[in-house]
């Protein structure tokens, strides 16, 4: 896992250790890992035109020292300054170094290190930080110090201009801000500086791939034992949730798919998965025809009328763990009171979805995401899965997992209903509601990037079949992601 902390933990634990270890210390270990990172990024050091945007606080320092000893190996450095005060010390060693403080074309840089306003930034850029930034990030290459200036660490918020870096080094431990969107698309690759903190409980963690572990088939594995999920999707008008759903749990290692759902969807579903156990409902059918399942799906196109209602209501009246997307996710906005069980709950909203369950606009939600997600799934007694550029995965007093496999690829249509069937698999298979959310979205977005190899456009089909080798990468530790 990578484990992030918000500004507050962070800062606790600097100074718990600046109080057992030499002035100056942290700061120069900072520095060093700042400066080895550039000497990687650059071509050659010595004669490399650096400038580094500073202001007048420690983020600034860690940058003035990283410059010095960027200039002592030859680079012609030049430290912009964004106001009056700029850290003495650091400016000392830079100008002792051979630096200076003066102007420069920010442009025209090999280089440009971002050490404008650290972690404890919050808000918009103001002026001349703000013309700084948007300097910033039309130059070559822009490695940035700690956080982005105008990414909020602990959030993610991004209000108004922010630099965008093309490598973000941190220090001590990863931001929230540097993982959820709308920030982490401004950080580049995100590099770790150990800088020797003792920190707490993290507040925010990513997976790799040894942390995403799908129940496997043992020796006495049988379809039973697999586990068995049971999907209520589709209707008439919308067949394709029903194939894709149901899909998505055939290749996400159930033993045995049921599918219940009005005739002609069972028909679509019966001619592309042979596999799958299916039986017709109609209207005031209870689950009894279904069969005996381990967990359920319900919701993916099955309409939002008194039909649905009633079978979202019967899902959650059971004793199963049960995953609800889609039209079910629309009912259970003005039915919450469906939610009080004491089965394990996943609900998969994308921001509009999520909006209308918690009363929040969907503007809010996006600027915001990982508050909103800790709200919906304390408000809902639930695990929320929040879709969207930065997948994010909450329940109440747990950290919030982020998911790294994400891309843009997976906005298109069909997708969610994938994952639907995916989570609902891995719940059946035994996993704990947190971790079947957490690694269906992981091993989702790994078959999507897996299926756009090369660029190519993906449809959510595409990532039904890809499926199997994301398990297989996975498995074999071969999906490792940039961004940290």
């Amino acid at each position: 896992m990578r484990y992030a902390h918000e500004v507050g933990k962070v800062r606790a634990a600097e100074q718990a250790l600046m109080a057992r270890v030499p002035e100056g210390t942290l700061m120069q270990r900072a520095a060093a890992g700042l400066a080895a990172v550039c000497v990687r990024l650059l071509p050659r050091v010595y004669g490399a035109d650096v400038v580094l945007l500073v202001g007048g606080g420690d983020n600034g320092g860690d940058a003035l020292f990283a410059g010095a000893r960027l200039a002592r190996r030859g680079a012609r450095v030049t430290a912009v300054a964004a106001g009056s005060k700029v850290h003495e010390a650091g400016l000392a060693a830079l100008r002792g170094a051979g630096g200076r403080l003066g102007d420069a074309s920010i442009e025209d840089a090999d280089l440009v290190i971002d050490g404008l306003t650290g972690i404890g930034g919050t808000g918009g850029l103001r002026e001349p930080y703000a013309v700084l930034a948007r300097r910033a990030s039309e130059a070559r290459l822009v490695v940035a110090c700690d956080v982005p200036s105008g990414v909020d660490a602990s959030t993610g918020c991004v209000e108004g201009d922010a630099v965008r870096a093309d490598v973000t080094v941190t220090f001590g431990t990863y931001k929230p801000g540097l993982l959820i969107d709308p920030g982490a698309a401004f950080c580049g690759v995100v590099e770790l500086v150990d800088i020797g903190l003792d920190l707490p409980d993290p507040d925010v963690v990513a997976a790799w791939s040894g942390d995403v572990r799908p129940p496997e088939a043992g020796p006495e594995s049988d379809k039973y034992r697999r586990g068995v999920v049971g999907i209520l999707a589709g209707s008439d008008a919308f067949t394709g949730a029903a194939v894709l759903s149901t899909g998505g749990a055939v290749h996400g290692g159930a033993g045995m798919v049921r599918f219940a759902s009005v005739p002609h969807a069972v028909e679509v579903v019966r001619h592309r998965w042979p596999e799958v156990v299916t039986a017709e409902i109609q209207p005031g059918d209870g689950l009894e025809k279904v069969g005996r399942v381990q967990a359920w799906v319900v919701g993916p196109g099955l309409g939002t009328g008194a039909d649905g209602e009633a079978l979202v209501e019967a899902v959650l009246r059971t004793d199963l763990p049960a995953l609800v997307d889609a039209d079910g996710l629309t009912i259970l906005a003005r039915r919450k009171d469906l939610l009080r069980r004491e089965a394990p709950t996943v609900l998969t909203p994308h921001a509009g979805e999520l909006s209308r369950l918690i009363g929040v606009e969907r503007g809010l939600i996006e600027a915001r995401r990982l508050e909103h997600v800790r709200r919906a799934a304390a408000e809902l007694s639930a695990v929320v899965l929040l879709k969207g550029s930065t997948t994010l995965v909450a329940e109440e007093d747990r950290p919030v997992r982020v998911n790294p496999t994400g891309t843009p690829r997976l906005a298109t249509a069909g997708t969610g209903d994938v994952l639907s069937g995916l989570i609902g698999a891995l719940l059946a298979g035994g996993m704990q509601a947190l971790d079947a959310a957490t690694a269906g979205a992981y091993l989702h977005g790994l078959a999507a990037r897996h299926a756009s190899e090369g660029s190519a456009p993906i449809s959510a089909f595409d990532v039904v079949t890809a499926l199997p080798d994301a398990f297989r990468m996975n498995l074999a530790g071969s999906d490792r992601v940039q961004g940290g």
